[in-house]
């Protein structure tokens, strides 16, 4: 190999894997240079790069020098044609107009060289190019295939599903896998847009989904377009069927046997992966013991092994409308880990002693053999706390322990308040579908005192966990949740005081309880979603890193997940790291066996979160809109619960949401007054805020893109203003948009009227509950 040629695939190597430093010696056994001057060559190569500037040196390994190129980044395109380029280096979000964008995709990674710095004192941010897709995010697509094209040498073409692209045109070659007109494909990708055909990609039907009238199609179709793997391998399943279905004895070694205690599951009727038991009892000395017992998963997911690795890919359980698509394959997540009663199982357990103020006093981590001896649900205990006699008479021998359960809750939430945790309890809805997968009712999910309780119990475990490893120093996984950016927190802060509100923080030292104050100081009036939503937009979004950086939102020092190794890979990876620091000490051979792991772990899991929740999100809303289907001509209760340029958005009881364009606002000019999240009237001076009622009627609904359109069904009952907004006539009537020409990144969402009927507008920097949908805002079992 020549010293030119050798340049090139060093360069072309480091640059497809910028995120990463790599030694001289192990890029020349990548190359497999095994001869004498092979290492030598590896060397002079990286010099010339390294003078050239294309790499640089990083503690005595080589990078990917993007700085001296441009910025590399996601770029996040809008319907429009435009983008976005979040680059690490720049604070502010690079604007590219559609000229500049070198046809490139939403969420690919691209090179982006800056046109202009942007002026921060009008507001105005960078301005840039596209100089290079380094790597598409797109490789596949999902959607109806037709069969015949209008294009010579394609067999037929694709109707995509996907918003952010259902503007292309998906040419199929021959060559890939037979389908018949009508079926739902996927589809990979082997020409992307170019010049000559800018909106037209090319490639080769991979997979048959099914027709899309076929029960479950629709699901599937939104599994596969955001790559869930949603079928195991094989010799996962293999090794998944040679573990036993009951606990051995050579595995009881080294195990205390708590089978005695009277361990109790409390979960939803729907459950059947139950991976935490708890038990709690009065002290002697008036404490609370709390007993926290997890299934120990890391003993039959072996690390390195076909099963450890499709859960690492995996990440997480994804729970969807009608089905669960488990990390774990159903015998390991249902059977032998799942803590079912009357049965041996082997376990992580944190056995915790509590002050009757809640103030942790003592604690244990260790491994245990458990039984649990009864499989409560949220129903049960709740009716059982409310006095139900029916209830207290099946379960009187736990009676006495579930109300000690409330008392140890109450102690440790009023500790939870004190420190200013933030608690928001938005609605949340169970989607009920007949057998064929068509939506029957949607219903708001109760949060009772048992689930709260819970809530509690896996909280204090977590900060246990996360406490113990922290003070020893040692490298671990933890659930982070940052304090918010001083920029967002002065903009959260004007608007507060601009609706009458006291703020008395400083962003530049943001605290937990400022914010608990000001949701405090709302809550229960009309504008408290209003506060509750500008609140989380304000807010960083929780992911794992090895990193102790606490929880802001639980107003956390220490935090971890550690509660649900069945269906979270980072608590699965807890686990182990715990039985490893027990074995071996934290020595520094100890400690230098899992550093080097543990930040790709924490981004790659938390890339797998947001993967499983943009799954679940969606999924929810096409059903969501599905449901509306025959409810056209409606006229509905809403509330206002989100304000863009374009229009409203409007959230109805049962929690369905949808779009009310500026087009469909035909009684007036309207323009968009950012500092008050409102669309006022310039004639009429009509305004509407998030958190208003309003009477809406449903005009339209399209499930493919989970869209549903309403128009007000009497504009006058709005609310009149005095507030002045600017005559740039850049508003609305009868038709013109609202949107500027240049766009807005928080509005590349949207394409037309087309809205995604998520049921969160804007995104909760969610974490830990545990309610039937094991995902929910800021609480115990789902991202907390």
């Amino acid at each position: 190999m020549d010293a030119q040629q050798l340049q090139l695939q060093l360069f072309g190597f480091l640059k497809a894997n910028n995120t990463q430093a790599y030694s001289a010696q192990s890029l020349t056994d990548g190359l497999r240079l095994d001869d004498a001057n092979g290492f030598t060559q590896v060397v002079q190569a990286l010099a010339v790069l390294e003078r050239e500037e294309k790499v640089k040196e990083v503690d005595g390994a080589f990078q990917y020098n993007a700085a001296s190129q441009g910025f590399i980044g996601t770029f996040r395109s809008n319907a429009k044609g435009f983008g976005f380029v979040a680059a690490e280096g720049l604070d502010d979000d690079v604007f590219v107009n559609p000229d500049n964008t070198k046809l490139a995709l939403n969420l690919d990674q691209v090179r982006v060289s800056l046109l202009t710095k942007g002026d921060a004192a009008t507001g105005k941010g960078p301005e840039g190019k596209v100089e290079e897709i380094i790597t598409h995010d797109l490789n596949q697509v999902v959607g109806e295939f037709k069969l015949g094209s209008d294009y010579v040498g394609y067999i037929g073409t694709i109707n995509i599903t996907d918003k952010k692209n259902a503007n292309y045109a998906f040419l199929v070659e021959d060559g890939g896998i037979k389908a018949n007109d009508g079926e739902v494909v996927v589809a990979t990708i082997k020409n992307y847009p170019t010049p000559a055909m800018p909106k037209q990609m090319s490639g080769l039907i991979t997979e048959t989904i099914g027709y899309k009238d076929e029960p479950g199609v629709d699901i599937m179709a939104i599994v596969h377009r955001h790559k869930v793997p949603a079928t195991f391998p094989e010799d996962v399943l293999e090794q998944a069927k040679k573990i036993s279905d009951t606990v051995l004895e050579s595995e009881r070694e080294g195990r205390e046997d708590i089978t005695d205690q009277p361990l109790v599951t409390i979960d939803s009727i729907e459950s059947k992966d139950l991976d935490d038991a708890v038990v709690v009892w009065k002290m002697d000395n008036g404490h609370f013991h709390l007993g926290v017992h997890i299934a120990d998963v890391s003993n039959y997911v072996v690390e390195g092994t076909p099963l450890d690795k499709e859960a690492y890919n995996r990440g997480t359980s994804v729970y969807l409308t009608d089905r669960v698509i488990p990390m774990l394959p159903r015998n390991i997540s249902n059977g032998i880990a799942s803590l079912n009663p009357s049965v041996d199982r082997l376990a992580m357990s944190a056995e915790m002693e509590f002050t009757a103020n809640g103030d942790l006093v003592d604690y244990r981590l260790h491994t245990s053999v458990m039984k649990s001896h009864a499989r409560m649900t949220y129903k049960a205990v709740n009716a059982i706390l409310a006095g139900d006699e029916e209830s207290r008479s099946e379960y009187a021998e736990l009676v006495p322990m579930f109300e000690e359960m409330e008392q140890l809750h109450n102690a440790l939430a009023q500790k939870r308040v004190d420190r200013g945790a933030i608690e928001f309890d938005a609605p949340e809805a169970k989607i009920i579908v007949d057998e064929k997968g068509k939506p029957t009712d949607i219903q708001i999910r109760e949060r009772g005192l048992s689930e709260r309780m819970i809530e509690s119990f896996m909280l204090a475990a977590n900060e246990t966990v996360a406490m113990h490893f922290d003070k020893l120093n040692v490298p671990f996984l933890y659930r982070v949740h940052t304090t918010p950016d001083t920029e967002k927190s002065v903009r959260f802060f004007e608007f507060v005081k601009a609706l009458g509100g006291k703020v008395a923080a400083d962003p530049n030292d943001v605290k937990p309880m400022d914010f608990q104050k000001i949701h405090d100081e709302f809550m229960g009036l009309p504008s408290e979603q209003m506060v509750s939503t500008m609140m989380l937009r304000s807010m960083q979004r929780a992911e794992y890193s090895n990193e102790p950086l606490g929880h802001f939102g639980l107003g956390a020092e220490y935090y971890t997940h550690f509660t649900s190794p069945i269906r979270r890979y980072p608590d699965l990876t807890v686990h182990r790291l715990i039985k490893w620091y027990e074995k071996h000490g934290v020595g520094e051979e100890a400690q230098a066996q899992y550093r080097s792991q543990l930040p790709e772990i924490g981004k790659d899991t938390s890339m797998r979160e947001r993967r499983a929740i943009d799954t679940e999100r969606d999924t929810d809303a096409m059903k969501k809109t599905e449901f509306m289907e025959d409810k056209v001509g409606e006229e509905i209760d809403a509330v206002v619960n989100g304000v863009m340029k374009f229009g409203m958005f409007v959230s109805l009881p049962n929690t369905v949401e949808g779009l009310i364009h500026t087009s469909n606002l035909t009684d007036d000019y309207y323009a968009y007054d950012e500092s008050h999240l409102a669309l006022i009237g310039r004639r009429f001076h009509h305004i509407y805020q998030i958190g208003q009622a309003v009477k809406v009627k449903l005009i339209r609904v399209d499930k493919e893109q989970s869209a549903l359109d309403f128009v007000l069904v009497d504009p006058s009952a709005a609310p009149i203003t005095d507030i002045k907004v600017a005559d740039d006539r850049r508003g609305s009537f009868g038709g013109r948009s609202g949107d500027n020409k240049r766009g807005n990144k928080n509005n590349n969402s949207s394409k037309g009227s087309k809205t995604h009927n998520s049921g969160k507008p804007f995104g909760a920097p969610s974490d830990n509950r545990k309610p039937e949908s094991k995902h929910g805002s800021f609480n115990h079992k789902g991202r907390k």
